[in-house]
């Protein structure tokens, strides 16, 4: 998609959450929120190389919001009142998101959410923690819906800091739960982007694959520049002259859809295990080469085969009909849905009353379902894998990205198969 589209679709999508929270959708319920909004800040990347991934989480927070203002708002008791999506762009830059939490609290911001980051994340937290001690009239919470360093819910844990995506070991384990049956795999090759996330999802790659297929030789293991990278060629070189019959990688946005589409230039014809290969052009870089040998886990998928899951994604679609835009989270949306109870529960928009309540809930929608581990704040919910497949195969309905090409799902973990052991010790306010 060129900026100019995105900037488009970007001013359209703000005029409609802004129209959401002064009519409060009032044509589809008869109690339309009348309260001021609630709202949140969104602090993310919205320029520069990883741009579209922030777009991406923007249009699924605002069709969160949109579904619960639909239904009449947040109910308090002096009155229902709508949410309502704030931007901030920390341009994938750390200190930038800093900047965009201080400006976001200055606006008078009590919830901010980000996650395409682990490094940012854990920056906001350290600012987090400092600033709700310093001033307890002005607390904050962290929603937290993609940074997945273990860290950042284990060492680094917060009683402000609730993380609604799988930590990066939870989903190593469903990966490894397919590694783990692959009999024919004798040698893989490791490559991550260099920070914290990526260090530590070829650090459990390691370990993982020590216990579980210690028969199993890394014939590679490398870090590469995270979004400095555009050819990626000498390290696809690398990959099949290595010899390795899979890759297992953490790298998601530009850096995952370099890194396949330089592998089929190359000739690589072995597996793909990711975390992130099946949405923001991977699919449709790879082509071909990837069916049957692009595989990847999430909370949820497209395909995953229930009604409840099928009208959950025509209705995203129905939303935002360009292919482009096909990018929707299950976590994002169960993110607001447990904001929206919480409010409602604790019946005060507080940091920490809200807080209270977000350690306990437990929120379904089209058949996914989750809880929150008040321990860690880890939220806990079915994890499925899948591989690429083209579209009209058995159990790929649907594409992604109208790239002809979707997912089949060939693994379901339940909530308590992919839940992982903490070592967090929450200070508590």
């Amino acid at each position: 998609m060129t900026s100019s589209t995105f900037s488009r679709a970007r001013r359209a999508l703000l005029a409609c959450a802004i129209g959401l929270a002064a009519t409060g959708l009032a044509h589809a319920q008869p109690a339309a929120p009348q309260g001021a909004p609630i709202r949140i800040a969104m602090i993310e990347g919205l320029s520069g190389p990883f741009a579209n991934t922030g777009e991406a989480v923007f249009r699924n927070l605002v069709w969160a919001t949109e579904r619960v203002n639909a239904r009449g708002g947040v109910r308090l008791p002096g009155g229902n009142r709508p949410l309502l999506i704030d931007r901030f762009d920390s341009k994938g830059q750390t200190e930038e998101a800093l900047s965009g939490l201080r400006a976001a609290i200055d606006k008078d911001i009590r919830i901010i959410t980000q996650g395409n980051s682990s490094a940012a994340a854990a920056g906001l937290i350290d600012a987090l923690n400092k600033h709700n001690e310093r001033d307890p009239a002005r607390q904050v919470l962290f929603l937290n819906y993609s940074a997945v360093d273990p860290i950042l819910t284990n060492e680094k844990c917060s009683y402000w800091h609730f993380r609604f995506d799988a930590h990066a070991n939870m989903r190593m384990t469903a990966l490894m739960s397919v590694i783990g049956e692959d009999k024919d795999l004798r040698n893989v090759y490791l490559i991550g982007q260099d920070y914290s996330f990526g260090q530590a999802v070829l650090r459990e790659a390691r370990a993982q694959l020590a216990a579980r297929r210690p028969d199993v030789k890394i014939v590679g293991d490398e870090l590469h520049p995270m979004a400095r990278i555009k050819d990626f060629a000498p390290y696809a070189a690398k990959i099949k002259a290595s010899g390795a019959q899979a890759v297992l990688t953490g790298n998601w946005g530009n850096d995952l859809t370099l890194l396949v589409k330089a592998a089929r230039e190359v000739g690589f014809e072995g597996t793909f295990y990711t975390f992130y290969g099946n949405a923001l052009g991977a699919p449709a870089a790879i082509g071909d080469a990837g069916i049957g040998k692009v595989i990847a886990v999430a909370d949820w998928f497209p395909n995953v085969p229930t009604r409840e899951s099928e009208t959950f994604y025509q209705s995203f679609r129905q939303r935002f009909p360009n292919p482009a835009d096909d990018y929707v989270h299950m976590r994002m949306q169960l993110m607001i849905e447990a904001l929206a109870q919480a409010i409602e529960r604790a019946g005060s928009v507080d940091a920490a009353a809200i807080a209270a309540q977000l350690e306990k809930v437990e929120v379904k929608l089209a058949g996914q379902t989750g809880r929150m581990r008040g321990a860690d704040h880890q939220f806990q919910q079915t994890l499925a894998v899948a591989v690429m497949d083209r579209q009209g195969a058995p159990g790929v309905k649907f594409d992604v990205e109208g790239s002809g090409y979707g997912f089949r799902v060939i693994r379901q973990l339940a909530p308590q198969q992919a839940e992982q052991p903490h070592t967090c010790n929450m200070a508590r306010p």
